[in-house]
């Protein structure tokens, strides 16, 4: 795939200024970019992880004069080192970047694996995995990474979640506890951000339904008769489409049953919605956390 990204790409990929990389083209001839008939750089996916890996060395305490002087097998040591380490969580971020690219399985482990030691597990997901997959989102707005790296990439997530979630036990309710659903709308299959909430509610010791993608509200209404949920939860991300989700709400809220409904995703937060009573919308995990503490 041959894919070139602009100066702009790199500092929202690197969040190394493009000031500061002309500045250090031009001083230690980091890059070499080439360069279009208006003179606009463009550089290559080599070159996107060869910045990755000098800006996770910058970022924590690395002169570019020494980091210009290391060699391809330098640099790499250097940063995987740094990696396995309580660096800054966006350090951390890029290098599973560098991981995604590289289809790299080894590396994406070990980084994870020296996370949970370090943050724990859930700091890892909220500081670090989910940050990440929003830097997927500006890879693929610039169409510098393929389906292949993507599915790779969220299929070992996504068995980092299962392996997480499996280790919580059902039996540990509070005495408190609600019993919640959660699933994706029909047609919706970005599951991650579900799976998350899903780890975070049992952790909490609240009981869970977990439906998974693309259900028909049809068959959320059936499950609904039988377990009488307390909460509801649901994340819109691309499918209903923006226009039908208005009418989505007013059809879940119909079949909801007395439950409280929690909304979340890019379709809900990004647009004006009439919101009925026993509906809350959420933007963070954070707010997740303080509903169901």
């Amino acid at each position: 795939m041959n894919v070139t990204f602009t100066i702009r790409d790199l500092g929202q990929l690197t969040r190394i200024k493009p000031h500061t990389l002309r500045i250090w083209e031009q001083r230690y001839g980091l890059l070499k970019p080439q360069r279009t008939d208006t003179n606009i750089r463009l550089y290559s996916q080599e070159e996107l992880k060869y910045l990755l890996n000098v800006a996770i060395l910058y970022e924590n305490g690395f002169k570019i004069s020494r980091i210009a002087l290391l060699q391809q097998e330098e640099l790499s040591a250097e940063v995987k080192k740094l990696t396995q380490t309580k660096i800054q969580y966006f350090s951390h971020i890029q290098g599973l970047v560098l991981s995604m690219l590289e289809l790299d399985e080894e590396s994406f482990n070990q980084q994870i694996d020296s996370n949970k030691m370090v943050f724990g597990m859930e700091e890892t997901i909220t500081k670090i995995i989910f940050p990440f997959l929003q830097h997927i989102g500006i890879l693929w707005q610039t169409n510098s990474i393929n389906p292949a790296q993507e599915h790779f990439i969220t299929y070992l997530i996504r068995q980092k979640l299962c392996v997480a979630i499996d280790e919580i036990s059902s039996e540990n309710l509070r005495p408190d506890y609600k019993k919640v659903i959660l699933f994706l709308p029909e047609g919706e299959l970005h599951e991650l951000s579900l799976l998350f909430t899903y780890y975070l509610i049992k952790k909490m010791g609240h009981k869970c339904f977990y439906l998974g993608q693309s259900l028909p509200l049809h068959d959320l209404a059936e499950v609904q008769k039988i377990h009488k949920a307390d909460v509801i939860f649901t994340i819109i991300t691309s499918t209903p489409c923006m226009e039908d989700v208005q009418p989505y709400i007013n059809k879940l809220y119909a079949v909801r049953q007395n439950a409280s409904i929690i909304l979340t995703g890019y379709q809900i937060t990004s647009q004006n919605l009439e919101i009925p009573d026993g509906i809350t919308t959420m933007k963070l995990p954070e707010e997740i956390n303080a509903y169901f503490s």
